[in-house]
């Protein structure tokens, strides 16, 4: 388990969690841990306690004194009449900084000018020794903006491509090394550098990372981070050597009755998030669903990065009945598959030509496997696949672009998969997420930079180039749009009504925003 690793390297076991606080010393060394194991109670009834409007705030809150003395004044003083939870936590925390919520643009300023300038405001120094939650990384990097106060896994890549665009290649490079960093120090790339996301990755992008580096650097990038592309993959394939017929599926790895291996989204945890605590806690309350598994399909989800959408829901509209560990989810299996890929351009450049024959091979199984199982001749569309059920799940999503992405579809499928999104996804501000509508933040009306940018790449790699020209101009015109009329670039858009704000989700509209000046400067600079 990748989270053991974590907490061996720094010194503490699972049999130490359990126990009670003794010492000095693991009071100290509890600093590494999650919040939930770092404070306890005093940590769960603060969320309960709902005194901040978003749970991630409690889980950020920076402590003011050494773990064990804030956990012995609030042991001494908690059953006293006066106790007041709300004054003991601000008076022993302090609140997280904020990142560009209050930046906004001169009238005069094009919104590429205002992107440029964003990075330095968005950026993070390297980490001085924090004594909150936050995983210290040696380098500086970029951290989405609002609520997000962390580097974040996937959204990075997508913020790498605006860094291009503005010739900051020494930032592109420092965030490379800091996830080759992670996967060094813990074994993987958490969902962000925080302890509560030790329990999950997101989807994979490090091999696009190093890919777009390469293009800018020269081709020995592929051997530089050959160990870290390497570590990448024994994550993600972890519990191959355990799946079999009487056992499909074990942590990602699901193994179907013909052998084929293709992989899912599985958070080690089964508790509820220590960033939405309360939230959680809630949601398995209203439900009669046993909570352990409700908790690993919602976290599961978080790892997906589409938290949430009707994509993981059996009945189509309640989070409740998230099912995500039951789907082979089509994007997560062709970013392996860009994975294999890449593995296998290290080898060849490290003229280790055996391995690099035995991945290139895995890519191909992998690519057969995609086009067997999750395309949807049809639909004329890829799509999830429920692997117990032999079935596709009812939903169509943009994760069916990533296969056009990843160059594993041909034109033909091409062809048919642009027939699908001018029918169904392509509205006035681009393209809708999924074609369901939740008031979830990853279905309709919402759209996403990230989703816009590989659909548009899709698009043009499978012969598609006027419709990918409308998706990208749609969306380039609505964001610049909103900065017009707001100064301000924000997580997601309303694509169908154009005049309207975003909605969904668990938190309000954030601005900044990594992903979005990324992509939107990356197309502006074609």
């Amino acid at each position: 388990m990748r989270q053991l690793r974590f907490l061996i390297l720094i010194g503490i076991s699972f049999s130490a969690c359990n126990q009670d606080i003794t010492t000095e010393t693991y009071m100290e060394n509890k600093k590494n841990l999650p919040p939930k194991e770092r404070y306890g109670e005093l940590f769960t009834k603060a969320q309960m306690a709902g005194f901040y409007k978003d749970g991630k705030t409690v889980a950020d809150c920076i402590p003011k004194y050494p773990t064990a003395q804030i956990i012995d004044r609030y042991q001494a003083m908690k059953d006293d009449s006066d106790f007041d939870l709300e004054i003991f936590w601000k008076d022993h925390f302090s609140d997280p900084p904020q990142y560009a919520s209050d930046f906004s643009s001169e009238a005069s300023r094009s919104v590429s000018a205002h992107i440029t300038l964003l990075w330095d405001v968005l950026t993070r120094k390297p980490d001085d020794q924090e004594p909150g939650t936050l995983i210290t990384l040696p380098k500086s990097y970029i951290v989405p903006g609002g609520r997000f106060r962390e580097i974040y896994y996937w959204d990075s890549y997508f913020t790498m491509l605006g860094l291009v665009a503005d010739n900051r290649i020494d930032l592109v490079e420092n965030m490379v090394d800091n996830f080759a960093y992670l996967i060094d120090t813990i074994g993987f790339i958490p969902n962000g550098n925080r302890t509560y996301f030790l329990t999950r990755s997101q989807p994979p992008f490090f091999a696009l990372m190093v890919e777009l580096l390469a293009t800018v650097q020269n081709q020995s990038t592929y051997a530089k981070y050959l160990p870290h592309l390497v570590g990448e993959y024994e994550f993600w394939m972890d519990g191959i050597d355990e799946v079999d017929e009487q056992n499909p599926a074990v942590q990602h790895v699901v193994r179907f009755p013909d052998g084929t291996i293709m992989n899912r989204f599985f958070d080690q945890g089964d508790y509820p998030r220590e960033e939405m605590w309360k939230d959680d806690i809630e949601l398995a309350e209203s439900t009669d669903r046993p909570a352990n598994d409700l908790f690993r399909d919602i976290r599961s989800a978080c790892e997906s990065g589409w938290d949430f959408s009707s994509r993981w829901f059996a009945d189509l509209k309640h989070l409740t009945t998230a099912r995500t560990t039951d789907i082979i989810p089509v994007d997560l299996n062709a970013l392996l598959y860009q994975l294999e890929l890449t593995i296998a351009k290290g080898y060849q450049e490290a003229g280790q030509l055996e391995k690099a024959d035995v991945f290139a091979t895995k890519a191909n199984d992998r690519a057969k496997a995609l086009q067997q199982y999750c395309w949807d001749s049809e639909t004329g569309f890829f799509r999830d696949y429920l692997f117990q059920e032999g079935t596709f799940t009812p939903v169509l999503s943009l994760a069916g672009m990533f296969p056009l992405y990843v160059g594993l579809a041909n034109d033909a499928q091409g062809a048919q998969v642009a027939l699908v999104l001018q029918d169904q996804f392509l509205f006035p501000g681009g393209l809708i997420s999924t074609t369901i509508e939740t008031g979830q933040q990853w279905d309709a009306p919402n759209g996403w930079a990230p989703l816009h940018y590989v659909a548009v790449q899709g698009l043009r790699q499978t012969g598609q180039p006027e419709l990918a020209q409308e998706i990208r101009n749609r969306w380039v015109n609505l964001n610049t749009k909103v900065y017009q009329n707001t100064g301000k670039l924000v997580e997601k858009y309303n694509v169908v009504d154009i005049t309207l704000e975003s909605g969904g989700g668990e938190y309000p509209v954030q601005d900044g925003f990594g992903w979005t000046n990324g992509v939107l400067q990356a197309f502006l600079s074609e």
